[in-house]
């Protein structure tokens, strides 16, 4: 397996710049020569598909969706983080690279991490370009709001919105290259299957779900830009559509996977309000600039929340962290939060939520600058609980959000599978065990815009283009297998939907893989998801034909990849025999309830190598090695 991180010499500042020089290029002319396929929905994969078309190559991209815009992208509500110093208040690109390396509790890598802060300028720049309407100051300078782990405003934003603008203007310019002929888009279609020759990415396998064909695609180089898996968990703040698929197939044809049970849990959630719910919908991060949160000091007060006296109410996040309060990042807020309901002081009909009260902002403000900064937040949160934040307080709760862990890339973004290119969250590279807020668009656009264009040439110029042929054995195995899976899972003709043993491996991964982890519950659950694998493959029933859309063909698909990615995330936790970030083991805490990492033994990334559906993954470990900043223990107090 190749495993060589490519991290370039030299001073830190200077490593991507003199990288990018050092890089083989392919001429113009021959770039119109090369055929790239993108696989995926949202701002990564329209970034790229739009930057390697306006380069000269061609491209065809593959959208599981009936188009880009609806990519889970525009669920990234609060911001997107750059190191302008607008705010006069301190930032730099070096404080951010620092934020970050913090925030992910030393477990990342400093090259990736300091030269995703040097780009986040140009991405501000790029946006603004594009028109995106960032919300200004009176003055009409662009404005800035605070998002956890940081002590500076970095954050640009547009109201509530921030994913959803920057995708259309994201989606503009490969709307431009189709029209052009420089892309084409192929929608409704899911990736089945990757297909390498002489180890090489040269391929996929896609099934058109509109008519259930199974298609054949060839190409010089493959890009995934398919997203995170937290879908695993069954209930998440993720689209629906969100699926591991992709990277798990690449996963089992050799591709690395790194640090998967790195999964962040976001502490912002509306709570889960019945049996049956399939879904999880996030109030941004950002409302923790105006809204306090707070639970009653007394376990059996049940008082209307705006019947209790500030005497009577535990504002625990500003309690425990003076300088942060209630931007402390995500993963410690969570775990305050699942501790505080632990307690039996929790609100609510369950007694697992927290209220995040906006009265003292109002009155401060007024309701027109808070309608300015947050409206559309807080119209979704009415509609869907019935309750007006503007006079009562939201109630929150953690839930599933992203995933830090993916598959593994070196730093010119390319995965341990030569010709495979993993860009966004389905990759592993720049955040380490917890995410900072507003960082998720960041790393999606930097990826998309500023890396891969650059990095993919050296590649390509040791490839024949379009030497590859679909008449290939290659493509003729892996049609096979993907035929041979849809029909194995349309035999399925137990009594059971698909969504019940979802839910119930959903169970399996909160309890035992969610906010706080430990060795009894790990094994736990490695004997419960295999069980329950027996069990979907017996007891589960798919109705209907591959040969038309299929929407429980999809979802049992999606299922088997998720029973296996859930197994390994909790084979990864188990054997990570320490604390750090968003992994929380119970056995490995500060005694104030802190993450307590292990450096001498556990600073590294965690990869896994596919050994076959029998035998248990092999560990590889890539050593993180701390030239700039010193690791020392998280606080935020």
């Amino acid at each position: 397996m190749r495993l060589d991180s490519k991290i370039p010499d030299g001073p830190i500042e200077k490593k991507w710049e003199r990288h990018k020089f050092n890089l083989n290029l392919v001429s113009p002319t021959n770039k119109r020569r090369y055929t790239i396929l993108v696989v995926g929905t949202g701002l990564a994969e329209a970034s790229a598909a739009a930057s390697l078309s306006e380069l000269g190559y061609k491209v065809i991209a593959f959208c599981i969706q009936d188009s880009p815009r609806m990519g889970h992208s525009i669920a990234a509500q609060g911001g997107i983080n750059a190191a302008k110093n607008y705010s006069n208040d301190g930032d730099s690109v070096w404080r951010l690279f620092y934020d970050t390396v913090k925030g992910g509790d030393y477990r990342s890598r400093e090259a990736n991490v300091y030269r995703l802060a040097e780009l986040s300028n140009k991405i501000i720049d790029h946006a603004v370009a594009q028109g995106i309407p960032f919300s200004r100051e009176y003055s009409g300078y662009l404005h800035n709001r605070s998002f956890g782990g940081a002590l500076v405003s970095r954050t640009f934003y547009v109201r509530g919105q921030t994913g959803q603008q920057l995708l259309l203007g994201a989606y503009g310019q490969p709307s431009r290259e189709i029209k052009r002929g420089g892309v084409v888009l192929l929608t409704r279609r899911e990736m089945l299957d990757l297909v390498l020759i002489e180890g090489k990415a040269r391929g996929i396998i896609v099934r058109n779900l509109v008519n259930g064909n199974i298609e054949s695609y060839t190409g010089d180089a493959v890009m995934l830009a398919t997203g995170g898996y937290g879908n695993v968990y069954y209930l998440s703040t993720n689209a629906k559509a969100s699926n591991c698929s992709a990277i798990w197939r690449a996963y089992k044809k050799g591709d690395a996977f790194a640090n998967p049970a790195f999964v962040q849990i976001h502490p912002t959630c509306i709570p889960v309000h019945g049996e049956y719910q399939s879904k999880l919908t996030l109030m941004s991060e950002s409302i923790g600039n105006d809204g306090r949160v707070w639970v009653p000091r007394n376990q059996d007060d049940k008082r209307d929340p705006n019947d209790i006296p500030e005497e009577d109410r535990d504002y625990y996040l500003e309690r425990r962290y003076a300088r942060f309060g209630n931007l402390v990042p995500l993963d410690v807020a969570s775990r305050a939060a699942k501790q505080i309901c632990d307690e039996g002081r929790g609100v609510g009909s369950t007694g697992l939520a927290v209220y995040l009260d906006f009265a003292d902002a109002i009155n401060r403000e007024g309701r027109k600058t808070i309608e300015e900064r947050y409206g559309n937040l807080f119209e979704m949160y009415e509609q869907i609980t019935g309750v007006d934040p503007y006079r009562e307080p939201m109630m929150i709760y953690p839930a599933v959000h992203y995933t830090m862990g993916g598959l593994w890339v070196d730093y010119d973004l390319m995965s341990s599978i030569p010709g495979l290119y993993i860009i966004g969250e389905a990759n592993f590279s720049d955040h380490g065990a917890n995410r900072l807020g507003a960082s998720a668009l960041m790393q999606a656009l930097a990826d998309g815009y500023f890396i891969l264009p650059n990095t993919i040439g050296d590649y390509l110029v040791e490839i024949v283009p379009g030497a590859a042929r679909i008449e290939h054995s290659s493509f003729k195995e892996a049609e096979k297998y993907s035929t041979r899976r849809i029909s194995d899972l349309l035999s399925l003709n137990g009594k059971k939907i698909v969504e019940e043993f979802h839910r119930e491996l959903g169970k399996i991964m909160w309890d035992k893989v969610g906010i706080s982890r430990n060795k009894e519950g790990l094994k736990k659950a490695l004997e419960e998801i295999p069980l329950l694998g027996e069990r979907f493959w017996k007891e589960a029933r798919v109705v209907g034909s591959g040969d038309c859309l299929n929407s429980i063909l999809e979802k049992a698909n999606r299922m088997a990849d998720f029973l296996k990615l859930g197994e390994l995330m909790a084979l990864d936790a188990l054997k990570r025999d320490e604390s750090c970030g968003c992994h929380f083991r119970e056995e490995h805490q500060t005694l104030d309830g802190k993450a307590r990492r292990d450096d001498s033994r556990y600073a590294h990334v965690s990869i896994w190598d596919y050994n076959g559906p029998a035998k248990t993954a092999s560990l590889y470990k890539e050593k993180i090695s701390f030239e700039y900043i010193k690791p020392e223990q998280r606080s935020y107090k």
